[in-house]
């Protein structure tokens, strides 16, 4: 009977710490921010007016407008139509001194080569708006290519 309740005590000791490791484990780390894609009409003046100067450049980057957290993913200069850019999610990323760094993971689609596309350079782009409140320390762009 005493070895029983050892046995028991012990399995629960366990299985409280494996819990608790777990929880721990979620708790720091990654956590993927909420987004909603903006529509061209849906664009804020102040970020039209600045996004020409970035739409040369492969990159991801954040603006804060009054008090929302806006993040922009260029794909850079393209000489034709057919490519877009898509934001699939977007992964905050804690630090130990309450700083956090965002990692935009964004789909690339390319042009089939048997479609017809528009002849002329294209700027493929899009804008989300997140529910952030501080802007982040620092912003990777992780690019997938759809098959």
């Amino acid at each position: 009977m005493k070895k029983r309740n050892t046995i028991i005590a012990g399995i629960v000791i366990i299985l409280l710490l494996s819990i608790l490791i777990a929880i721990k484990l979620l708790n720091k780390g990654d956590n993927e921010v909420r987004f909603k894609v903006l529509s061209s009409s849906e664009i804020p003046e102040k970020i039209k007016e600045i996004l020409p100067k970035y739409l040369s450049e492969e990159k991801a980057l954040t603006c804060r407008l009054n008090k929302e957290i806006y993040v922009v993913v260029t794909r850079g200069e393209k000489k034709t139509g057919g490519y877009g850019v898509e934001v699939e999610k977007i992964i905050k990323e804690e630090k130990d001194n309450g700083d956090f760094d965002l990692t935009v993971v964004a789909k690339y689609y390319d042009p089939d080569p048997d479609e017809i596309v528009t002849q002329g350079f294209d700027y493929p782009f899009t804008i989300v708006k997140t529910e952030l409140e501080e802007m982040p320390k620092r912003i990777n762009l992780k690019v997938e290519y759809e098959e």
